[in-house]
């Protein structure tokens, strides 16, 4: 599973990344990671079409141990050529906050002949070991001797490890399209500084070129560096929101398209074997066991899609299994199991299969919810389906709707199809966009073949079915500016009680 990835540097053969990757550390496990390098084509942002430059396979608890690993970049066949990685581990304290900063700067030096500089400016962080990360590099503005940078948000984790005297080193550079960029100037700063731009005052630096300070007598500086904002943004984590009184409103949709094959033969994915149930059943239970404990009153709506229903025989894309569509509710994980069962003689299986109607209507629930302007219900649907969409213009346009909303779609497939257009909804390569080119707000579709855990746990396809739901949650809220329902002095006597 893709855990994260950095942001691309161009025409560069010895970046430094400024992205952290933030992954829990479990000392009872295993847990094996890969590294890949990949050279990007400048106009694309995907990994299909990008050259493989090396990976690098280690254990967590080696870099943890290690705190600093540097290992041969691989090539296929595992052969080592020149190239290395180095991967530094630090522990995050419990401030999750973060801050926003927005820089301009003033007279900057010239440092092109036939026009002007083209500055961008980076932060480090001075580590306790006299090494330096890079926290932060802005864009670059093109011709502009006096550039206002767009403001960027950093956590105060990654800007200062949480130690506001901790010193910042800032640098300007004239950026270059070989790579190799003109360095303009420097200062040192720390965050306990840059809170001075807190109540709309400015903070100034002058920015230094210590070359030209040794060697000119009236040397000032190399321009103004300023900071106009400092905001502190407080954030919430998934159990902040989830104590405070957020539900998971947990929805289920089924395929009953005609490519299942007929339920009563059984070699059918719906087949309903006396004793072992089907992939339907087995995704439905492993996902629905966990999210029904985050649910007060645990009912769940449960859909059909693809199929003739009765009495009519009309093809429905988002009928309830239950068959009452004023109240599609079933009484627990149970409830929509019996649900399915009773309803699969009564369907006639048939197709296409179309996925955007039942995201819809989930959508129109979790649109009804922003109202209230609270974190009180956020919405999982989960598509249990076993083949291509035959709607994915629409399936495109109902998701980027959905991710301004509080909700996420986890689509498990089942069977043997072949599901390589599912992982393009799964934005984890390049940005799921619509039809019109407008991209997704936050990834929001998690999509797993349900043959990979075929010999698995039903714990391992919940977890990771599930894994991304937390983070999802978060900066849905976050994003909005919207705090937990009920402060956290009010359930931090009880925290200490939790499991």
């Amino acid at each position: 599973m893709q855990v994260d990835r950095t942001e691309v540097i161009r025409t560069c053969i010895n970046p430094v990344y400024s992205k952290l990757f933030t992954v829990d550390f479990y000392f009872e496990e295993v847990q094996r990671l890969r590294f890949e390098v990949h050279d990007i084509s400048s106009n694309h942002n995907g990994l299909k079409e990008a050259d493989f430059l090396g990976g690098m396979e280690c254990t967590l608890g080696q870099i943890v141990s290690q705190r600093k690993l540097s290992k041969s970049l691989l090539k296929h066949g595992n052969t080592a050529g020149k190239s290395s990685i180095t991967v530094i581990a630090e522990e995050l304290s419990g401030n999750d906050d973060y801050v926003e900063l927005a820089f301009n700067a003033r007279k900057l030096d010239d440092k092109d002949f036939f026009s002007k500089s083209d500055p961008f400016l980076e932060i480090f962080r001075m580590n306790d070991d006299a090494t330096q990360q890079l926290v932060h590099r802005t864009e670059v503005v093109m011709n502009n001797l006096s550039p206002a940078w767009k403001s960027f948000k950093v956590s105060v984790n990654s800007l200062c490890s949480g130690d506001p005297d901790r010193r910042l080193k800032c640098i300007v550079w004239d950026w270059d399209s070989n790579g190799k960029h003109d360095f303009i100037g420097e200062f040192t700063s720390t965050f306990k500084e840059m809170k001075g731009a807190m109540e709309g005052k400015q903070v100034q630096w002058e920015c230094i070129n210590p070359k030209y300070k040794a060697k000119k007598k009236n040397y000032k500086n190399s321009g103004i560096v300023i900071l106009n904002q400092c905001k502190i943004h407080k954030m919430h984590s998934f159990l902040d929101y989830i104590m405070g009184g957020c539900q998971i409103q947990f929805t289920v949709a089924i395929d009953f398209t005609a490519s299942n094959g007929d339920p009563r033969n059984s070699c059918s994915l719906h087949y309903i074997h006396p004793y072992q149930p089907n992939e339907y059943l087995k995704a439905l239970v492993a996902v629905g066991e966990i999210c029904q404990d985050y649910d007060s009153d645990k009912m769940f709506p449960a859909f059909g899609f693809g199929a003739r229903i009765p009495p009519e025989y009309t093809v429905s894309h988002d009928f309830a299994i239950n068959f009452n569509e004023d109240n599609p509710e079933c009484a627990g994980i149970q409830g929509v199991v019996e649900a399915y069962q009773s309803c699969l003689p009564k369907l006639q299986l048939y197709g296409p299969t179309n996925i955007a109607p039942i995201i819809q209507k989930v959508a129109k629930s979790a649109s009804e919810e922003t109202n209230t302007k609270e974190a009180s219900q956020y919405f999982i649907l989960l598509i249990l389906t076993d083949g291509v969409i035959t709607d994915m213009a629409d399936t495109r346009e109902a998701i980027v709707h959905a991710s301004h909303l509080p909700m996420s779609v986890i689509i498990v497939g089942v069977g043997n199809a072949d599901f390589s257009d599912m992982q393009m909804l799964d934005g984890d390569d390049g940005i799921l966009r619509s039809p019109k080119g407008e991209p997704v707000l936050r990834d929001i579709v998690q999509f797993v073949p349900f043959r990979n855990f075929k010999h698995a746990s039903p714990a391992a396809l919940a977890k990771s079915v599930l894994a991304e739901v937390p983070n999802q949650v978060v900066d849905y809220y976050n994003g909005k500016g919207i705090k937990p329902k009920c402060s956290s002095e009010m359930y931090e006597s009880s925290r200490t009680l939790a499991p």
